[in-house]
């Protein structure tokens, strides 16, 4: 059973009830070069890994640190494991978001995806989780994200992906942090609707089977409302939303049609800034994209 703290608690509140979205900060090694080449550092600007990830976080701190990115209009910020173990404003990440920002820290959890089965991306195990979540309970991370990919409406697939991602969840929750179950459908399948209805159909199971509250992280559906069985289920703390590859204007878009859904979008949050902007720009334009997240998000 989760047992939470004060701080943790007022975390749980700000999740439920907070006015705005959570920020997507969490590209790993993988997804890094392409997070860096939109913000307009090329892959010839660094020759290590150290300094590819020494570049992220000046670009990670950057946003954390601009006067509109707080508890006000951004509810959370999911980080990667470096940006945990690093530091902004001369703290640890995870302590500045809250103390300094009022924004609720998450961690990124899973080590990428098996090869495809089914017509879904697995999990790869995770054994290093023993160490890993006692680990950012301590650095004060509130809860996690593991991330797995839906690619066509095969409800074997889908249920094994449902069932893998609580599997983990519960293991999660066992170290007192709060999971986001993200089965991620890729928005450019045939069947995207379809897989949508299977995915609804077992995540509905699955809430009902837990005990504990946990999060889910969702594709914007192509039903308007079609997640609101979840929104309103008694074991969602809160439903989010991924951009998927949908720009910014798109996912507004959809997100506002969906009610009770807030974003979780790291392309289209990162979207307009520019290593080579002042500060000026880079907070001017950062603030007008948490101005229209955040205005979708609680429409």
């Amino acid at each position: 059973m989760l047992d939470m703290n004060s701080t943790q608690s007022e975390m749980a509140n700000q999740v439920r009830s907070g006015q705005g979205f959570i920020a997507a900060l969490d590209q790993s090694g993988g997804s890094t070069p392409k997070a860096l080449a939109l913000y307009g550092v090329a892959e010839d600007a660094y020759t290590s890994e150290d300094e590819m990830f020494d570049l992220i976080h000046g670009m990670r701190s950057r946003i954390i640190q601009a006067p509109n990115f707080n508890g006000d209009k951004v509810v959370g910020a999911i980080l990667f494991e470096m940006t945990m173990n690093r530091q902004v404003n001369g703290k640890p990440t995870a302590q500045a978001l809250w103390d300094d920002n009022g924004v609720v820290p998450f961690l990124k959890i899973d080590k990428g995806l098996e090869d495809a089965k089914n017509d879904v991306k697995l999990l790869k195990p995770m054994p290093h989780l023993s160490d890993l979540l006692p680990r950012a309970r301590t650095n004060g991370i509130f809860g996690t994200k593991m991330r797995s990919v839906i690619d066509a409406a095969n409800r074997e697939g889908i249920a094994e992906i449902v069932s893998q991602q609580f599997e983990f969840g519960r293991e999660v929750l066992s170290h007192g942090l709060v999971p986001i179950i993200e089965p991620e459908i890729t928005i450019s399948i045939a069947d995207k609707a379809d897989a949508e209805n299977i995915l609804l159909e077992e995540l509905h199971k699955a809430l009902d089977a837990m005990d504990d509250e946990v999060m889910l992280k969702l594709t914007l559906p192509e039903t308007a409302g079609l997640y609101q069985p979840l929104v309103d289920h008694a074991r969602a703390m809160k439903v989010v939303a991924l951009s998927g590859g949908y720009d910014r204007t798109e996912a507004n878009a959809r997100l506002k049609d969906n009610q009770g859904i807030i974003a979780s979008f790291s392309r289209a949050l990162t979207e307009g800034l520019s290593a080579d902007q002042s500060d000026a720009d880079f907070n001017a334009t950062l603030a007008n994209t948490i101005e229209d997240i955040h205005a979708a998000s609680i429409t």
